[in-house]
């Protein structure tokens, strides 16, 4: 990653070095061979007009004093007369590189005054190289900028990475590194996040094995115990009889320690829950799935309440949406509508199409493992609704021709009722019962 952003950063630099080098030396050498070109014109129009003012002296051309006033120049002054008089001062450039100027007056002075060209390019390369001089200077200051850049950027995202691999191999510990740059601090605390809950998840699944392990020993003794009593008594029907219904009562006792522990579990998983905001998990889903539909030549749209909050973890409705969206686009047919809205003890997302829907026999097995009437495996269904109902929601068929489906979550203020799910779960059949709405 270092090397494309020094590679691309000086990629940058050079373009912008050409183009507003190039057209900045082509301006100065314009500029510098103009001003010679009317410095040379100044001279001569000020060297005429001495000319003048001799003449009107009657004094001669001092050509020592003009040398001494216009150095490095070639001077030529041409007087009317009878005969006319002509004044050479300097040295005449070659004719190859010979810049020239004249003036003349109505008297009859004519004033043409040269300089050698090769100063004046001279200049023009001095200027140039400054340029050049500069455009590297430039340059360097951009790599520079772009290794304190890549560093800034390649070191937190190797730091992240370390994180990342750290919370893989079991280490949970957040790291609380903050980098100066709002992403990487976003991924940061997201992963301190994740190293929080991981590390509660792990501390939750150690306390839940320590207590099984305790809990099952007691009752499993005992029931060992018995059965060793049954089968030293095997020839003696009233001892086998006696010792028998006792293993039966451990057993019941056994199964109750396993009752509670499970409810204990469940519990831990439905606090996992926490208000979230619905709509850009909604937003995510269709935005992944509308490709797939564009393909059947079906539309999925977005519509309902907006700004809802519920009781729920991103992931897990997030799978929800996903199943009903798939179940929707492999056995349903037409226009696809996500609706959401709000009662006063449930949050609903509704998932209907216009296919030809769910045959009768089947409507009210929908839900139950390996039931398919597509061809499927049969598990979406079974699987989303335990989602849902981890979360303390719930996931019906609202109606089965067209299907429309209905998820109910619990709004935010309710969290009380996530415990009360948990032991409806354990008590009942296995559905949450703390979302009302209809079956």
């Amino acid at each position: 990653m270092r090397r494309r952003l020094l590679s691309s950063t000086l990629v940058v630099a050079v373009i912008a070095v050409l183009l507003l080098g190039v057209p900045l030396g082509v301006v100065v050498s314009r500029l510098i061979v103009d001003e010679a070109g009317q410095e040379l014109q100044s001279d001569a129009r000020r060297l005429l007009g001495e000319v003048e003012y001799a003449r009107i002296q009657d004094e001669p051309i001092d050509a020592e004093q003009v040398a001494r006033n216009y150095p490095d120049r070639y001077i030529q002054v041409y007087e009317g007369g009878n005969p006319p008089r002509a004044t050479l001062v300097g040295t005449e450039p070659p004719a190859g590189s010979k810049m020239t100027a004249d003036a003349h007056s109505e008297s009859g002075v004519w004033v043409q005054v040269s300089r050698d060209r090769g100063q004046v390019e001279q200049d023009v390369r001095a200027r140039l190289l400054l340029i050049v001089a500069l455009a590297v200077a430039a340059l360097a200051v951009a790599v520079g900028l772009a290794i304190v850049q890549s560093r800034r950027l390649t070191l937190p995202l190797r730091d992240l990475a370390m994180i990342a691999e750290r919370l893989g191999s079991g280490d949970a510990r957040p790291s609380k590194h903050r980098y100066g740059i709002q992403e990487l601090d976003r991924v940061a605390q997201v992963l301190d996040r994740s190293a929080t809950r991981i590390s509660d998840l792990l501390s939750r699944e150690r306390e839940f094995a320590t207590e099984a392990s305790h809990q099952l020993r007691t009752p499993l003794t005992g029931l060992t115990m018995r059965l060793e009593e049954i089968v030293a008594a095997a020839d003696e029907p009233e001892v086998v009889r006696e010792e028998g219904e006792a293993a039966i009562v451990q057993a019941e006792r056994l199964t109750a320690v396993i009752n509670e522990l499970l409810t204990a579990a469940r519990r831990q998983r439905h606090s996992q829950a926490a208000p979230i905001a619905i709509d850009p998990i909604l937003v995510q889903q269709v935005t992944e799935w509308e490709p797939a539909f564009r393909r059947s030549g079906r539309k999925l749209m977005l519509d309902g309440d907006r700004g809802l909050r519920a009781m729920a973890t991103p992931g897990a409705l997030g799978q929800v949406v996903a199943s009903l969206l798939e179940n929707s686009l492999e056995h349903g047919g037409g226009p696809v509508i996500v609706t959401t809205s709000s009662t006063e003890k449930s949050i609903v997302i509704e998932v209907g199409d216009q296919g030809p829907g769910i045959a009768d026999d089947l409507a009210s097995r929908v839900f139950e493992r390996h039931v398919s009437g597509g061809g499927g495996t049969g598990l979406g269904l079974t699987l989303a609704r335990a989602l849902a109902a981890a979360d303390g929601g719930r996931l019906e068929l609202l109606r089965p021709r067209p299907a429309v489906f209905g998820v109910f979550l619990l709004p935010v203020g309710q969290e009380e009722d996530l415990r009360d799910a948990a032991e409806a779960g354990e008590n009942g059949d296995g559905r949450n019962r703390a979302v009302s709405g209809p079956a």
